[in-house]
């Protein structure tokens, strides 16, 4: 942990002393919003890195003589981002877990709506 968010830490424990020091909820929390954080920080850094990249690309070979498109059409322009983003999606989904594409109660649904199928093709031959 670094020096400033240790500090904080510490400060807000000692505001609250016996309401929140030993407060799992808070501690979660607190890491949550860490995790979240930083991947805000890595997006941002992600868009302007890229935009730098593909700003350069237009002005590559012929910075006095103007702006030259074809930089736009060539691979290495996009490849960082292509990486660089899969990195990102990695990131996403360990900040906001699996449970952003399934939920947290997907599996109880589909095992109702499966159960319910079941049950329904059932009373159609009787």
């Amino acid at each position: 942990m670094g020096r400033f968010r240790r500090h904080m830490y510490e400060d807000y424990t000692k505001q609250h002393f016996g309401e929140y020091t030993d407060d799992e909820n808070y501690n979660a929390a607190y890491r949550r919003v860490k995790k979240l954080k930083g991947f805000y920080s890595h997006v941002k850094v992600y868009i302007i890195v890229n935009i730098i990249i593909i700003v350069s690309s237009l002005t590559r070979d012929n910075f006095n003589e103007g702006i030259d498109f074809s930089g736009l059409t060539q691979w290495h322009t996009y490849s960082t981002a292509l990486f660089w983003g899969i990195g990102l999606l990695a990131h996403g989904l360990s900040v906001f877990g699996t449970d952003w594409f399934f939920g947290s109660d997907w599996e109880k649904r589909k095992i109702q709506k499966y159960m319910e199928k079941d049950t329904a093709n059932k009373n159609k031959w009787e």
